[in-house]
């Protein structure tokens, strides 16, 4: 599927065109030659040949009736297929976005004026390019899944609810901008403003790579709105993410190590909510794990979707124990809890989001309340990426 190389940049003397200096022209082809090689090492990293194969096979099973025979087998087959065919796509984007670039590139070197045009070629390279670095970054089980994100208050009433809410608004943002696809599974509403819970389904390519990132607690500076005396308050809330996982997978979950009540819901929601005990409540007994839902009308698909949440639930406990016992291998045990927050928020006296863990942070929190979250992901999948190259994991790309 792929070329031999992707770059062929002409080794003869730059001279500007009209409309495009000299020096503009030497720096954009001296930036170009470096996403060239940017390009093809990504392209190695990802091993794009290779996912087109298997692509090609699974278009081939797909073919035959006994395929279809076994439904939960058939979607296991048609979702990978979605997965591979979306990463050699956005491969293939990112050649014909340098195969542009290039050709505006001769195009100038020949005295055409088509330096705007170049310009924006470069700048529409890089930024898909800064993307496709991203996704080389997520190398875990489950970060090609769809996330389950909760969203939870914490002490302090009125003004935690409040963040809560402004947290709850900020990811929906996040995965508008996207593209992901996003549905409330539960929310309890704040007793004056904003909420105690909300739990999150968001759908899309990799969404629990960027997400699981985001866990943690978050921190709130400001001058409070629900203070007569106008007084500087600080606010946390609680993010968890979990991938979603499909029935039938590692995870098993035997009906007798589980109790399933119902009620009636509360909150906002219509006539129908209170007629009906329409919520479902499951509890696991041998981990202790409670989930609810009660945002649809039928008591049968709330418990499905409990029952979604509880299996993404087990998967992540499963996973931080493995993630536990290798800590403690190498002696850096860390802990999620009230007092470790992962990121604070300023609004008074100064304006800034800081990530402690990365020293990330972005001047314009309004920007960052509206969802542009991409750079303290970025920041932290790749200091996560230098954890592992340290302790002899996965190779990473530079």
């Amino acid at each position: 599927m792929g070329r031999a190389s992707l770059c062929y940049l002409a080794p003869h003397r730059i001279g500007g065109g009209d409309g495009v200096a000299t020096r503009d022209l030497q720096e954009l082809s001296q930036q170009i030659e470096a996403l060239c090689g940017k390009v093809e090492s990504l392209r190695r990293f990802l091993d794009v040949e290779a996912k087109q194969r298997e692509l090609d096979e699974l278009e081939q099973r797909l073919t035959h009736p006994d395929v279809w025979g076994d439904p939960d087998k058939a979607k296991q087959i048609q979702q990978r297929r979605a997965r591979l065919s979306e990463s050699v796509e956005s491969s293939d984007r990112l050649g014909e976005l340098l195969d542009e670039a290039q050709t505006f590139l001769d195009l100038a070197r020949e005295g055409e004026d088509v330096g705007v045009d170049l310009g924006e070629a470069v700048d529409r390279l890089v930024q898909r390019a800064e993307e496709v670095e991203l996704e080389a970054l997520l190398t875990g089980e489950h970060d090609s899944s769809n996330a389950i994100l909760e969203i939870h208050s914490g002490a302090g009433g009125t003004e935690s609810q409040d963040w809560a809410g402004m947290l709850l608004r900020m990811y929906q943002r996040w995965a508008e901008r996207r593209g992901f696809k996003l549905e409330l599974l539960d929310v309890q509403a704040g007793d004056e403003a904003g909420i105690k819970s909300a739990t999150l389904s968001v759908v899309g390519a990799n969404v629990y790579g960027y997400l699981r990132v985001e866990r943690g607690v978050h921190r709130l500076v400001r001058i409070s709105p629900f203070d007569a005396q106008a007084r500087r308050h600080t606010s946390f809330a609680s993010i968890e993410v979990l991938p979603e996982v499909e029935d039938g997978g590692k995870v098993e979950i035997d009906e007798k190590e589980i109790r399933i009540d119902t009620y009636r819901a509360s909150g906002a929601g219509g006539q129908h909510v209170n007629k009906t005990e329409s919520a479902v409540r499951i509890t696991h007994y041998p981990t202790g794990i409670v989930v609810t839902c009660q945002n649809e009308r039928s008591q049968h698909r709330n418990k499905d979707v409990a029952m979604k949440i509880l299996r993404a639930k087990l998967v992540k406990l499963a996973e931080r124990e493995a993630e536990d016992a290798m800590a403690q291998e190498v002696g850096e045990k860390k802990k999620i809890e009230w007092g470790s927050q992962i990121r604070s928020y300023v609004l008074a006296p100064y304006r800034m989001v800081k990530d402690h863990r990365t020293l990330f942070e972005i001047g314009d929190a309004d920007r960052v309340l509206d969802g542009d979250l991409d750079g303290f992901i970025r920041a932290m999948l790749t200091s996560q990426a230098g954890d592992r190259r340290e302790t002899g994991g996965d190779e990473v790309v530079g």
